[in-house]
């Protein structure tokens, strides 16, 4: 769906604020984390932080929306985000705030041109480990049979699971520990394959473009030698002409 001058204007100037917020969000949704024993005051502060977060990303779906010449076709090409938006909403827990607004910005991202494809997984292997660490350890913490306790053992556990190592050390116990297991066990499967695909479309275009140069200098190696070809018929012609003429003089 090719998108109005309007939503590119809009996309292009939000793109930036939106994901300054995304990381005032991480600091919010980190702190009371890392921090157990910190204040009402700043737990509360985080919250605040979390869901006016969570709503300028609602709002930018809505502008988007309102901007969109084909309203309908908009909705369903973009139905993610709309899932996002919803999530939180339909069910108000902390984690669903954490995995709508992890939506919305990929979302976001991968809207933006200028962004290249390497950076983008960058930061969402990044982005995926510290929120998949932070979410794990506030679920199992305070579980009696857990035994991923301290923020080191959440990263440790983090990356093995990402990478589909799983040594098996530290593992979630509770229902909701393991969801978040499956969830990024996915992400890592599909980040790992769009490594792979970019390293192979690099290769395959390395490849190709030297396939060009080859063909452009054979081209050329031909060209001459009809050249070559063409000056000898004709130096030919000429010393077979001056030996006409001599024998007639």
């Amino acid at each position: 769906m090719k998108q109005p001058p309007a939503q590119n204007r809009w996309e292009r100037l939000s793109q930036r604020p939106l994901f300054a917020l995304a990381l005032v969000f991480a600091v919010a949704y980190a702190v009371p984390i890392v921090e157990p024993d910190a204040s009402r005051a700043v737990v509360h502060a985080c919250l605040v932080v979390e869901w006016v977060v969570w709503g300028a990303f609602a709002l930018d779906y809505v502008v988007r929306l309102l901007l969109a010449e084909r309203r309908w076709e908009f909705v369903r090409s973009h139905w993610l985000d709309l899932c996002a938006v919803l999530l939180p909403l339909i069910q108000p827990l902390r984690l669903l705030r954490l995995v709508s607004t992890l939506l919305l910005v990929g979302q976001r991202a991968r809207m933006a041109s200028q962004i290249r494809l390497t950076t983008y997984v960058g930061g969402a292997v990044v982005g995926l480990m510290m929120f998949g660490s932070l979410a794990v350890l506030s679920v199992e913490r305070n579980s009696p049979d857990g035994n991923i306790k301290t923020l080191g053992d959440a990263v440790w556990w983090s990356f093995t699971t990402m990478t589909t190592v799983g040594y098996g050390d530290h593992a979630p116990t509770t229902g909701l520990g393991r969801m978040l297991a499956v969830g990024l066990m996915l992400s890592g499967i599909a980040l790992l394959g769009v490594v792979t695909a970019n390293i192979a479309a690099w290769f395959i275009a390395r490849f190709e473009m030297d396939d060009v140069e080859e063909r452009r200098q054979t081209e050329a190696i031909r060209l001459l030698t009809e050249e070559v070809r063409a000056l000898r018929a004709e130096v030919a012609a000429l010393s077979g002409n001056g030996v006409g003429d001599k024998q007639v003089r």
